[in-house]
């Protein structure tokens, strides 16, 4: 089950908040974890039994993690951690990356290796996450072991962001489980953000998806410079409103049932760097990696070489959690080069730019890394960077077909990427014009109906994000 399928608006979602509204305050928790193995095991139900081990087996070694602590036995309990770090891992490196590496070491080795058939759990990179994140905060002190493995449940199962994120850290999520309600301030406002999210992902994401996957259908070497840039502007506006609109979806769901997850994207297209991107792009991985890497490895307290050394650890590791592949490993360095190259290299020179040229810069590189994201390979990935600057062949009349379909839809992504439209609402909101409720009451109804009809006229789109 996927948010933008017409069986989760229309049934499963108002079907939840009902039975989470009426059932008394104890069972509430229950029933969002009966809600979430619903959701888990609607589409394949072996992710359910593959998703309650991890939980069953993270919540023993959190529990003893802490006993292990209360008693003093600190040596004790790194090695459960360390022990239980290492099975959550193998786990997510069978499902995600045994086939790669199979096909890598039996090319290598002339032999052939037998492939894993089993499709990986779904968000099993997240949910991943999310119990190691368990596991740190309670072996560094920064949480309690929960008490309840039923409130651990919830908060490794939670399914509006089991599937895609956001990741939110166990320290932040399980004080919240005692706040639980649906009240109607969170049940509008929750509904506006999923509506916005919606909108998102079936308006603008699945419609970008049609140029991008038209454009990548074609051969590298036929490709002129302008159909090149179509192609990959495409795919850089699809990902961020896909993504951004899944994210915007969870946040909403969660704000319903009294959730607060955290933001993940905050405009980053606008991005006078390409740090401050990483900063605003899917910030709760980023906060993740931060708090559970690069600082336990020194952070930029030790030395420039020593920071040169966690950023591009760090961002190393970035590119494998992504997918397995060599473009990926590619993409996390060259995002880790670029982000020492602005600290230690061109930082002077940055900061004397105009404002402006420092997030065409920024969006520029932002971009030219997508091209290895979206690449099957690191051969049609450099052939497509070179189709970008092919200015033999600036123009063609295939360029002039998709620009001529796809330009208001460029403006109008364009400006969503900014804070123009919410600036605007907030402004008119201080005002208090009395008509500015209406006037946003019909525009999030026409948004939903926009947003209905595309659901039924269109073929099921996946999120991008939930591949990885």
């Amino acid at each position: 089950m996927a948010f933008n399928q017409l069986l989760f608006p229309f049934i499963f979602l108002p079907v939840s908040v009902l039975l989470f509204a009426v059932v008394p305050g104890r069972f509430k928790k229950l029933t969002l974890l009966i809600l979430s193995a619903v959701f888990i095991a609607w589409g394949n139900p072996g992710d359910l039994l593959l998703i309650f081990l991890s939980v069953a087996f993270n919540y023993a070694s959190a529990c003893e993690i802490a006993y292990l602590k209360k008693r003093r036995q600190a040596k004790k309990a790194r090695n459960v951690l360390i022990a239980s770090v290492v099975v959550d891992l193998l786990m997510l490196g069978f499902f995600k990356y045994y086939n790669f590496a199979a096909e890598n070491v039996g090319a290598l080795l002339h032999a052939n290796i037998a492939k894993n058939t089993m499709a990986a759990p779904v968000g099993i990179s997240f949910f991943t996450f999310s119990v190691l994140s368990a596991l740190f905060d309670v072996y560094r002190d920064n949480a309690p072991a929960p008490k309840n493995p039923l409130d651990f449940a919830l908060f490794v199962s939670f399914f509006p962001k089991l599937s895609s994120g956001p990741i939110i850290q166990y320290k932040d999520m399980m004080p919240q489980m005692e706040a639980l309600s649906v009240t109607k301030d969170r049940l509008e406002s929750g509904l506006r953000v999923f509506v916005v999210g919606l909108a998102k992902k079936v308006l603008l994401a699945n419609t970008l998806g049609l140029a991008f996957t038209a454009v990548s259908d074609l051969p590298t070497a036929e490709l002129s410079m302008v159909t090149a840039w179509i192609g990959a502007l495409s795919y850089t506006f699809m990902l961020y409103f896909d993504f951004s609109g899944y994210s915007d979806m969870a946040v909403g769901l969660g704000r319903v049932f009294g959730f607060h997850l955290p933001q993940n994207f905050q405009y980053p297209y606008c991005s006078d760097s390409v740090s401050v991107f990483w900063r605003r792009w899917h910030a709760s991985l980023g906060a993740w990696f931060r708090d559970y890497v690069y600082i336990p490895l020194g952070g930029s307290r030790e030395g420039d070489g020593k920071t040169v050394r966690n950023l591009l650890v760090v961002w190393l590791l970035t590119g494998v959690w992504h997918g397995a592949n060599w473009t990926f490993l590619v993409w996390g360095l060259y995002h880790g080069l670029i982000l020492i190259l602005e600290k230690f290299v061109f930082a002077g020179v940055i900061e004397k730019l105009p404002t402006a040229v420092r997030r065409v810069v920024s969006f520029l590189l932002v971009t030219f890394g997508w091209v290895f994201f979206f690449s099957p390979g690191l051969g049609s990935a450099v052939g497509f960077l070179g189709s970008m600057f092919r200015v033999t062949r600036f123009i063609d009349s295939t360029a002039l077909y998709y620009l001529g379909g796809n330009w208001i839809l460029f403006l109008i992504c364009i400006v969503g990427c900014t804070p123009v439209v919410r600036n605007l609402a907030v402004n008119l909101k201080k005002r208090g014009y009395r008509w500015f409720y209406v006037a946003g009451a019909a525009v999030f109804a026409l948004l939903f109906i926009l947003c209905v009809a595309g659901m039924v006229s269109d073929t099921y789109s996946s999120f991008l994000y939930a591949q990885f």
